[in-house]
C-alpha cells in the first residue's frame, strides 16, 4: 500500500537540521502570584521623618538631585517617577513624569509595592544617613521594641500602685507632694496618674533611698518633731538649728540631701528613733 504524501512543510520541520528550539508561548512569561510574593517577602514598609519639625506639610526638594554612584564612579543625576523602575534619570523614559514627595506631620510612610520611592529618598543627599539634615528613615524595629518596652513598664507601675500597701506606698506619696490625709483610694488614684505619666521613673522611687529619706523628714515635720523654716530646718523641741538651707532652696529637699552623706547619717537615725517613739 503506498504510503501518504507527505506535505513540504512537514517535511521539512521534521528535518534533524531543522530542529530549532521554539519559543515558549507568551503566556508562559506569566508569573504566579506566589512567585511574585516571594519576590516581595523581603520588602518592608519604610517610614522617614522630617528632622527639625516640617509643620502639617511638607514637600521634599527633589530639583536637580545628584548622587555619585559608585558603580559607574561618576556623579548621576536622580529624580523619583512613580511608574519607573530606576531612580536614575538617564535610565528612565523620555515619558517619564515627576511626582512630589510630601511629608505629613513630619513623616512620611513608604509602602514596600514602592521599592522606587524607596530607593530614592535612601539614596537623597538630604537624606541622614547621607549626611543631610533634612529627614531620616526611623528604625521602625527598635521604634517597636521601645514601644513594648513602655507598655511593660507601665504595667509593673500600675500593679505597684495596685498590689502594694498603703503603708509602702505612702513615702512614694510623700515624695511626689501628694495629700496623704485624704482615703487611701484617692492616694492611690494619684499615685496611679504620676505612674502613668513615667513609668520608669515612678518604679524606680521605690527603692530610691531620697524618697524614703525625705518621706520621713516630711512626717517629722507633720508630727512637730522638725521645724522647717524658710532658712532651715530646726529641732522642734528645742528649737536648735539642725540645717540651713541657702536662699531660694527647699529646706526638706537640703535637709534630704544632707541625711544622704555621712555626716548627716545621724540626723536622719535620730529622726527615724523619735518617729518609732511616736508609734
Amino acid at each position: 500500500m503506498a504510503r501518504p504524501a507527505i506535505r513540504r512543510e512537514e517535511a521539512i520541520l521534521d528535518a534533524p537540521e531543522n530542529n530549532i528550539a521554539v519559543p515558549a508561548p507568551a503566556a508562559a512569561a506569566f508569573r504566579p502570584k506566589r512567585q511574585i510574593e516571594k519576590q516581595n517577602e523581603g520588602r518592608k514598609q519604610k517610614v522617614y521623618s522630617v528632622i527639625s519639625g516640617g509643620g502639617i506639610w511638607f514637600k521634599l526638594n527633589q530639583n536637580n538631585v545628584t548622587i555619585y554612584d559608585p558603580v559607574k564612579d561618576t556623579v548621576r543625576a536622580i529624580r523619583y517617577c512613580p511608574n519607573e523602575p530606576s531612580i536614575y534619570t538617564d535610565e528612565q523614559s523620555v515619558n517619564a513624569m515627576r511626582d512630589h514627595i510630601v511629608f505629613r506631620d513630619g513623616y512620611l510612610a513608604v509602602a514596600a509595592n514602592k521599592p522606587n520611592l524607596q530607593a530614592y529618598l535612601d539614596a537623597h543627599p538630604d537624606n541622614k544617613a547621607n549626611g543631610g539634615s533634612v529627614f531620616f528613615a526611623v528604625d521602625t524595629s527598635k521604634k517597636a521594641e521601645e514601644d513594648l518596652d513602655r507598655e511593660f513598664l507601665l504595667h509593673d507601675a500600675i500593679s505597684l500602685v495596685r498590689d502594694k500597701s498603703i503603708d509602702e506606698l505612702l513615702p512614694v506619696a510623700m515624695y511626689l507632694g501628694i495629700n496623704i490625709e485624704q482615703r487611701n483610694q484617692e492616694i492611690r488614684r494619684e499615685l496611679l496618674t504620676e505612674a502613668k505619666v513615667n513609668p520608669k521613673a515612678f518604679i524606680e522611687m521605690f527603692d530610691n533611698p531620697m524618697v524614703k529619706i525625705r518621706s520621713a523628714i516630711r512626717q517629722a515635720i507633720d508630727f512637730q518633731l522638725l521645724r522647717e523654716r524658710p532658712d532651715g530646718i530646726y529641732w522642734f523641741d528645742t528649737n536648735r538649728l539642725i540645717i540651713t538651707a541657702p536662699a531660694g532652696q527647699d529646706p526638706s529637699d537640703v535637709l534630704t540631701r544632707y541625711c544622704m552623706t555621712e555626716k548627716g547619717a545621724p540626723i536622719y537615725d535620730e529622726v527615724l528613733n523619735r518617729l518609732e517613739r511616736l508609734g
